[in-house]
């Protein structure tokens, strides 16, 4: 007979922020050893691969992006208003798998490659002045401009309007940081301007189609079926969304590693083709993305537990890429490790990042070109990272020194 979740006897996930970066994983990888599933403050923490990889795959989980502020306790007619339009990182069901449908083409690793020596570029014009000096701030004068020039290289944004894309993201992803009753208004007003920025966007290239994503999304149809004004919009918003601070911060927790880790570093510099499995071993290692939120749908019996419709989940990456049922030695960074089972940090299931071949070629060709240029690569002062509560995490500073010259 199931049992109903709320009357299980199941252990606590540690909430404990004061826990450093290092102590927070060693917990949850011991978690994934003893536990599949724990209590958490607003739901359960599913912890084991194979549980976060089944129950996102399981579409009676919806995104809880929606939830946001309902899990805060705000309340906003403005709020609600801006919330209630379809993006597809919050769609379910049939609409979801319609803009799916549509855009996917859109999104294939062709169409991440001939942004590649864009992306070289982009990199190595912000590490020549740091070069010259050999230290630098690697988050302020690497991380955050990096992934800003490519989304509008991308979307087919001129360049002169990088800065502008760079400050409307900021505000845009205070979404994240569980203060909605104070950054609110910020959000909005940044999204209004964002809006107002894309919609003159879309109809120039309505009228004028280019070589980039932009064009390729208004084009884009399945049997006759096309985006609206509405679901372009929201589809451009989403990409800045996802695609400018997962970059920023997963490249900071690369840097972070590999200054920790010289001999990892030392053998990309010398065997640049690990570059790709490099990427997917940092990612494992020291996700940017440490986990998600689903709820009930309808009512959900798995594995003899029964959830009540609207219970929440919180599947957490870092305890299921740390699993030592599905990694040889996971507390242990080796950028040499070979395919095995995949990390979560893209997700799982219908809502698996739609833009992973990009964010894969962005880190890709962003640690070949570190590696070339940064010699003798250490740590100059202490690493300051971001709360463990923000849903997107990383280095919020990261000093780090190499040989100058290159």
């Amino acid at each position: 007979m199931p049992t109903l979740i709320s009357d299980a006897e199941l252990p606590m996930a540690t909430t404990d922020l004061s826990l450093s970066e290092s102590e927070r994983r060693a917990r949850l990888h011991q978690l994934s050893k003893d536990h599949w599933i724990a209590k958490g403050d607003l739901g359960y923490v599913i912890a084991s691969h194979d549980d976060c990889a089944a129950m996102l795959r399981d579409r009676r989980w919806f995104s809880a992006l929606s939830l946001i502020a309902e899990t805060q306790n705000y309340e906003s007619a403005e709020w609600s208003n801006r919330s209630n339009r379809q993006s597809i990182l919050s769609t379910e069901g049939e609409d979801h798998q319609r803009i799916r449908r549509i855009v996917s083409p859109a999104f294939t690793p062709k169409s991440a490659d001939r942004l590649r020596p864009f992306m070289r570029n982009v990199v190595n014009e912000l590490l020549d002045p740091v070069c010259e000096v050999g230290h630098s701030e690697f988050v302020a004068d690497v991380c955050e401009p990096y992934p800003i020039p490519i989304i509008c290289e991308l979307l087919g944004a001129p360049r002169e309007d990088w800065e502008l894309f760079s400050r409307l993201a900021v505000d845009i992803f205070k979404l994240f940081n569980g203060n909605l009753a104070e950054d609110a208004s910020a959000i909005i007003a940044a999204s209004d301007e964002m809006d107002t920025y894309m919609l003159d966007l879309i109809a120039e290239r309505r009228s004028q189609p280019r070589d980039d994503l932009l064009s390729d999304l208004i084009s884009a149809e399945e049997e006759g079926d096309r985006l609206s004004t509405d679901e372009l919009l929201s589809m451009a918003n989403a990409i800045l969304l996802a695609g400018t601070d997962t970059t920023r911060n997963q490249l900071g927790c690369a840097v972070a590693l590999f200054a920790q880790h010289p001999d990892q570093f030392n053998l990309l510099r010398e065997e640049k083709s690990l570059a790709p499995q490099a990427v997917e071993e940092v990612m494992r290692y020291l996700g940017a993305v440490r986990g998600t939120a689903r709820y009930a749908s309808e009512e959900i019996v798995y594995k003899d537990f029964v959830f009540p419709q609207g219970t929440l989940i919180f599947p957490n990456f870092v305890a299921a890429n740390h699993d030592v049922e599905k990694f040889d030695e996971p507390l242990a960074f080796d950028i040499t490790r070979e395919a095995g089972s995949p990390h979560l940090t893209f997700g799982s299931g219908i809502h698996y990042c739609l833009g992973a071949f990009l964010a894969r070629a962005e880190l890709q060709e962003a640690f070949t070109v570190v590696a070339e240029r940064l010699p003798n690569l250490k740590l100059n002062g202490d690493i300051a990272w971001k709360p463990l509560g923000n849903g997107i995490w990383g280095p919020a500073s990261l000093p780090v020194a190499f040989d100058s010259g290159h």
